[in-house]
């Protein structure tokens, strides 16, 4: 066989272009149905909690908190069971109807004037459950999806729909709330995740096998992941960067939507459009990060958008002045936060995918989801608590100062400086 013979077969061996691999094509339409319907949810059930219900500040945190609750108390043992499943794209499916039927039972309650704060708390937890399911078994079947060549700009597109959802989402939920009341608001998403579970029906890659280590029981099976990534050079100072970024970021969100709306006089439709217009930054970061990766090194992109994304919250406590000089500065505030964020979950993703064995990748997931997520509720309570406390105000201050923190675990790392993608870890 020629030179030229040995060219071509390699290249015929050669995966297309990932917008031409219909398998990717289907996981990216269910993953950016999915992410519209969970932007409007994240205006419209604190709406419905403001609105319909006249939430307080701790009400808000506990409201947040039931939601992110299940990843601390969860996605360790999930990630140990997942891994033992083969076919986890059929629980992604289950997961997705069940948090359809979960969040339309908020309308149907709100339609016989039954809603309570015990059922906004329950669906809030449900949600998250099945979110941990599904977001756990993700990884592997992204993986299987998506050849190693193209994990970067893969990672670039499902955050270039996330991004979007960012920009549509709550200006979508704004005006429905301002129409049809946030409780109705919520059917929308309920349908997004019945369009997510049918796309997710019909693909068509084989899974990663299941690796099992003879009979490894539950506990070494999660003590295996824990040590990945903490001795990992890589994934801890990831991790402890990101956790930290994620708790007070939280003490922000937690409180975010009743400062704007109660002490800053903001509508919901302005809020929906002002967080919209200011996620265009998010379509700005998904599209540059593997630019700015390629430019200035996977680590130090990663690190910049560790600084880009807690850093523009400033605005918000600073935001005073007109209807208009306040819109301005807001959506400022979530126009660099968000191309902040892009950056920084592209990069970190990668770096992930590229570090983790197929045989840790559940393990691994589970454990970073458990301490990164399970930080979060944590985060919301302490918000709801500061906020009551000492004030919304200062309580802003404190969740973007300490989330700017999160940068110190990779001044000492050697995240800042790696240029390409690292190996496999043996």
């Amino acid at each position: 066989m020629t030179d030229t013979d040995l060219r071509t077969a390699g290249q015929a061996e050669e995966p297309p272009r990932l917008i031409r691999q219909p398998e990717f094509l289907k996981l990216w339409s269910a993953q950016s149905i999915s992410m519209l319907g969970d932007q409007v949810t994240l205006l419209a059930l604190p709406l419905t909690a403001v609105l319909t219900l006249d939430a307080s500040a701790a009400q808000m945190g506990l409201l947040v908190a039931a939601e992110l609750m299940p990843h601390l108390l969860f996605s360790l043992f999930a990630g140990v069971a997942i891994e033992r499943i083969q076919h986890r794209r059929r629980l992604m499916i289950a997961a997705d109807l069940a948090r359809a039927a979960l969040l339309v039972s908020i309308p149907v309650a709100a339609a016989f004037d039954a809603l309570s704060f015990v059922q906004l708390y329950c669906v809030a937890f449900g949600v998250g459950t099945f979110a941990v399911m599904f977001d756990i078994s993700w990884s592997t079947l992204f993986i299987a999806v998506v050849p190693r060549r193209d994990v970067v700009e893969a990672n670039s597109k499902l955050s270039l729909s996330r991004s979007l959802s960012f920009v549509v989402g709550p200006s979508v939920a704004g005006v429905l709330v301002q129409v049809l009341t946030a409780p109705v608001t919520l059917l929308v998403d309920g349908v997004s995740y019945l369009w997510s579970a049918l796309f997710l029906s019909r693909i068509r890659a084989p899974e990663p096998p299941v690796e099992r280590d003879g009979q490894e029981s539950v506990l070494r099976s999660l003590r295996a992941g824990f040590a990945f990534v903490l001795k990992d050079e890589f994934i801890r100072p990831e991790l402890l960067c990101v956790a930290t970024i994620n708790l007070f970021n939280f003490v922000f969100h937690a409180i975010f939507v009743l400062y704007a709306t109660r002490e800053l006089g903001v509508s919901p439709a302005l809020l929906g459009l002002i967080l919209g217009a200011g996620a265009v930054g998010g379509v700005v970061g998904a599209v540059i990060s593997p630019w700015v990766a390629r430019m200035i090194g996977l680590g130090a992109a990663f690190t910049l958008g560790a600084v880009l994304f807690p850093l523009p919250l400033v605005l918000v406590p600073l935001a005073a002045g007109s209807d208009l000089q306040i819109a301005l500065m807001l959506g400022a505030a979530e126009f660099f936060c968000s191309v902040g964020v892009m950056i920084l979950d592209v990069n970190a993703g990668s770096l992930m995918l590229f570090r983790t064995p197929d045989r840790l990748r559940a393990r691994m997931s589970g454990t970073f989801r458990f301490v990164n997520y399970g930080i979060r509720p944590i985060g919301a309570l302490l918000g709801g608590a500061l906020g009551t406390a000492i004030g919304l105000h200062t309580t802003l201050w404190i969740g973007v100062l300490g989330a700017l923190a999160g940068v110190i675990f990779l001044v000492f790392s050697p995240i800042p400086r790696l240029r390409e993608a690292p190996a496999e870890a043996a």
